[in-house]
């Protein structure tokens, strides 16, 4: 679900690199999306192909399923 934010376009260079401060131009609405990837996972002791976060992928919520080995 994304969630809702601002982006600010400024000018001017900032009073601590010698400026006389950053302007305010702009501020327009945006979206922040999640990171979705296509994972196979084990659901309910099946493999499905789901889309889930990266931050879940990465703290363990999902189970991805084994690759399959082709034997030559």
């Amino acid at each position: 679900m994304p969630i809702v934010g601002r982006s600010i376009a400024r000018r001017g260079l900032p009073k601590k690199t010698g400026g006389i401060g950053l302007k305010t131009t702009g501020i327009s609405r945006r979206r922040f999306f999640p990171n979705l990837q296509r994972v196979r996972a084990v659901i309910n002791g099946g493999v499905r192909r789901i889309l889930v976060c990266a931050s879940c992928i990465q703290a363990g919520k999902v189970r991805k399923a084994a690759k399959i080995r082709k034997s030559t």
